[in-house]
């Protein structure tokens, strides 16, 4: 990805006074003070900023569950936005914090594989390390960079400072491997399971696109889960009885495997060694 240092006409809208969302991703929860503690910095540097909160509700720890969900709000926020991401098991380690511009909307987030989505699939335009301490809170602790150091970053960025303030050029990102797209196996696609929501569907790394070409005599597209067939893809739910699994491209462009009116998760306990097939059925 190409660094640059001039401003871009999203920093420069800063620079104008326009004051952007802040958005909030984080596996912090709502009983504890955490992620209040966060906004009241946030406010008390940035008294005008709006804060969305995405979710606080992501799996303890599942760096991979936050990139997926980030990945997936980023173009629903105008350009000028700052999403802040919190999945932070390396908090207090050598691990970095980085400071990044995509697609003309700001991240802020621990450098441990967050921003793999969006690295990958959105415009870069400026990645910095977030060193200069003269914009984190007092005594950072070891435990709490959210509160003191990505809260108070982020809203001095909401003010107007330009990302190579806040420390050197990040050429390299860490990258989350897991989250790589479906391979061929001959005529077939052999994913897994990058992404399972709260109503229990499982989300794949097989992406429509994927699935465009034609095959001669195929009758449509078979899924198996670990190597036993659940049927065709499908369009909707409705398309199989209660109780039912079924397969289908979900909203975010990948084959799905859900129940209808049931958590796949809980019928396939899927792991990490699940393996989701598709491929073209013949007759």
């Amino acid at each position: 990805m190409g660094v640059r240092s001039q401003l871009t006409q999203a920093t420069l809208d800063l620079k104008m006074g326009f004051m952007p969302i802040i958005t909030l991703t984080t596996d912090f929860g709502t009983v504890d003070h955490y992620v209040a503690s966060m906004k009241g910095v946030i406010w008390t540097i940035a008294p005008e900023v709006k804060i969305a909160d995405v979710t606080h509700d992501v799996p303890p720890q599942d760096i991979a569950h936050a990139a997926f969900v980030l990945w997936q709000v980023w173009s629903s926020f105008p350009a000028g936005t700052v999403h802040v991401a919190v999945v932070d098991p390396g908090v207090g380690s050598s691990r970095a914090i980085l400071v990044g511009q995509y697609a003309d909307r700001f991240v802020i987030a621990p450098d441990n594989g967050l921003i793999t989505w969006i690295h990958r699939d959105f415009g870069g335009q400026a990645l910095h390390a977030v060193e200069d301490s003269q914009y984190f809170l007092p005594d950072p602790s070891n435990t709490f960079h959210g509160r003191d150091i990505i809260a108070p970053v982020a809203a001095h960025l909401a003010n107007g400072v330009s990302l190579e303030r806040f420390g050197p050029p990040l050429k390299t990102p860490c990258l989350l491997d897991s989250l790589r797209r479906a391979s061929c196996e001959g005529d077939a696609l052999g994913g897994r399971v990058i992404h399972i929501d709260r109503f229990g569907n499982l989300v794949t790394n097989i992406h429509a696109d994927q699935l465009s070409r034609e095959e001669d005599g195929s009758q449509g597209w078979e899924v198996l889960v670990n190597g036993k067939s659940i049927g065709l893809l499908r369009k909707t739910f409705s398309d199989v009885a209660d109780g039912e699994s079924v397969a289908m491209i979900g909203s975010a462009g990948f084959v799905e495997v859900s129940v209808r009116n049931d958590s796949a998760a809980k019928r396939f306990a899927p792991t990490a060694d699940t393996v989701i097939a598709i491929r073209p059925r013949r007759s």
